[in-house]
């Protein structure tokens, strides 16, 4: 700080006319400084805040910037009869304009957001037809029973689901020359790799690929794999695919009660369910490598993801980590 250095010199005796050489500090200007510090001692040093004080000149009030806060965590803007589906900056400039009459600048629109603490995310998505007094009580009572039967009777809870990869799927972007649209070559047929696997809370993973769509008889072999495979009593968590309700499955299940029970989440809740996450983690992992040649290509990097992912039982455990799903862990 300019300040303090001009001080120290003339604590050592420098003169004016070297203080102006040294600093580019004007003799009157120094001398200002010096006779200050000698009244005011350390305390004249420590620089006066410059500018408008912080918060004056805003064109929104404290109870104006609450209302509009709680807007934006409560609603979306189509519900506000906004013509936007998300909140961006544009969403919430004219939400201010036709709650206040008040005209921001964009820019002055994104200051407020930072201030408040608000930061663009990703999007959580939920199904209209999900109910939420369902889910609800599936976290409060249905689930609890279940956990407690499975310490009860020394079961693992396993949460099982079915996913497909595509070859020809590719979510992402590539950095290109502007106005130069990156291009991949891919081959016109289509390729694709069922599976079906299951997570445990204690970082266990088990996993099944098929060809075609999942049916009764699939199903029932994963069963038998899974408790083949595991030394206790299965409970597996799943959701409400239509196989998995099919007469064959549940006389199945009825018949080998003692070894495996199925228990169904609520409708369109899927993000309660820790097998999505890991689901989405394999698919980022396969789209992130050069696309597949064929099905047996496929297949190979999807075995090899899961069996990487396998060997993780931390990786498997912090599925159980998400908001929606720690009541699992």
């Amino acid at each position: 700080m300019l300040r303090s250095q001009v001080i120290a010199a003339r604590q050592e005796g420098v003169s004016y006319a070297d203080i102006l050489a040294r600093y580019g500090v004007q003799p009157g200007t120094a001398c200002a400084w010096w006779r200050r510090y000698l009244a005011q001692g350390d305390a004249m040093i420590r620089a006066d805040r410059r500018g408008r004080p912080p918060g004056s000149g805003m064109k929104l009030d404290a109870k104006q910037c609450g209302r509009i806060r709680r807007l934006i965590r409560d609603r979306m803007p189509d519900q506000l009869k906004l013509e936007f589906a998300l909140w961006t900056r544009h969403a919430v400039q004219r939400l201010i304009e036709s709650e206040y009459d008040i005209v921001l600048p964009i820019r002055t629109v994104g200051l407020y957001l930072a201030r408040w603490g608000y930061t663009p995310q990703r999007l959580a998505k939920r199904a209209y037809e999900q109910c939420s007094r369902a889910v609800q009580r599936w976290l409060d009572e249905d689930y609890p029973l279940i956990a407690a039967r499975a310490a009860a009777e020394n079961a693992e809870i396993h949460w099982g689901d079915e996913t497909g990869l595509r070859r020809d799927h590719q979510a992402g972007r590539s950095y290109a020359e502007r106005g130069k649209t990156p291009v991949m070559r891919i081959r016109a047929k289509r390729v694709r790799v069922q599976m079906i696997s299951t997570v445990t809370n204690r970082g266990t993973m088990r996993f099944m690929h098929f060809t075609g769509a999942m049916n009764s008889d699939l199903l029932i072999q994963f069963f038998k794999r899974l408790i083949r495979d595991t030394e206790r009593k299965v409970f597996v968590m799943l959701d409400n695919l239509k196989v998995h309700h099919s007469k064959k499955v549940t006389a199945w299940v009825a018949d080998h009660r003692e070894q495996i029970e199925v228990f169904y989440l609520p409708a369109y809740s899927s993000e309660r369910n820790p097998d999505e996450y890991l689901n989405g983690d394999l698919k980022q992992r396969i789209h992130s490598q050069p696309p597949a040649k064929d099905a047996a290509d496929l297949t190979r990097k999807t075995r090899s993801c899961l069996r990487s992912i396998q060997r993780q039982p931390a990786l498997v455990r912090s599925y159980f980590q998400n908001a929606f799903v720690t009541y699992a862990a």
